[in-house]
């Protein structure tokens, strides 16, 4: 049983080695990507069972995806092979100081159809989502269809479970067809969601704020009951259905790479949800995994294992273990 599932895109990314623009990168490295994927990976390198909902081609590259998420012990059993459909890509380069990233997809509505936009409802296992605490839904999977009704059925069967839904927008305006059509997914995902998190340009985009304390109180009355604002060099917000508010400062770290930083912030956090900790607990590890993320390049080159991240706060004096 997978006390965790992530279900959304799952995607290769070709990262620049050097942090340069587009047009003067040389090479790129080939990293495991997909932000509900990242999750999961933080959450079973943490010690909490994960399993993954997503499809990949029948390429090399989804023999690649699968093969990482075997390695860190999370579960392939729900992973679809899409045939006649490539798996999915994207090009990641970084801005030299602050390691900040921008993408290219490769997917609709930019190339023709790949597998992760290709998931259907008939792929989705209601038995497998029930057994679930937590199930992680990715608001890029959303973008498309026949995806966006594939996750929104998962969605629908959690709730019926009593699985807590956590939802995360992983805004790439992009790959939308339209703004109209993103802002009303969201919101009816936000209906359908128990814990939602965001970055600060999410927040600004979906909520109409970046000021941590207005965005989560905007974001409480569309349904959830925890919500998150991740704020980068500046920490994290968290608040509650109870007015249970906790505000962390960042860990101090030199960044490499920002991508995957939310996924990891989001993993620390559901594996407090997971085992019961305390909010503040709970935000204070998912502070610390998110900073351990951006000290390499890659998504989750860096994604730490419990001891680890022990070892982490130990170093920055923080009195707790996990």
């Amino acid at each position: 049983m997978s006390r965790l599932i992530a279900i959304g895109e799952i995607i290769v990314d070709f990262v620049s080695t050097e942090p340069v623009p587009y047009t003067r990168a040389r090479t790129f490295e080939k990293c495991f990507g997909g932000a509900p994927m990242n999750t999961a990976v933080g959450v079973s390198r943490l010690g909490i069972s994960a399993g993954v909902i997503t499809a990949v081609g029948e390429d090399p590259f989804g023999d690649f995806l699968v093969g990482i998420l075997r390695e860190n012990e999370v579960d392939v059993s729900n992973v679809k092979r899409k045939k006649e459909r490539r798996t999915s890509i994207t090009f990641v380069a970084n801005e030299p100081t602050t390691g900040e990233r921008t993408f290219l997809f490769y997917r609709r509505p930019w190339t023709g159809e790949t597998a992760d936009s290709s998931l259907e409802r008939g792929d989705i296992d209601p038995n497998y989502i029930s057994r679930a605490e937590v199930l992680h839904v990715s608001g890029f999977a959303l973008s498309q269809q026949p995806s966006r009704g594939a996750v929104f059925h998962a969605m629908r069967i959690a709730r019926r479970s009593g699985v807590a839904v956590s939802f995360d927008p992983t805004l790439r305006s992009d790959v939308w067809d339209n703004e109209e059509i993103l802002r009303r997914t969201y919101r009816k995902a936000l209906e359908l969601s128990d814990i939602a998190t965001f970055s600060k340009e999410e927040a600004q985009f979906v909520l109409g704020t970046a000021e941590p304390n207005k965005a989560a109180s905007r974001a409480l009355k569309l349904g959830p009951r925890t919500v998150g604002i991740k704020l980068g060099a500046q920490g994290s917000f968290v608040n509650t259905a109870e007015r249970r508010v906790i505000r962390k400062p960042a860990f101090s770290v030199k960044p490499v790479d920002t991508t995957g930083a939310g996924d990891g912030w989001n993993a620390g956090l559901l594996v407090g949800v997971c085992e019961g900790w305390d909010l503040e607990k709970s935000v204070t590890v998912a502070n610390a995994v998110g900073a351990l993320v951006v000290t390499k390049r890659g998504a989750i080159t860096a994604m730490p294992y419990r001891a680890e991240l022990n070892a982490f706060l130990k170093q920055a004096c923080v009195q707790l273990s996990i």
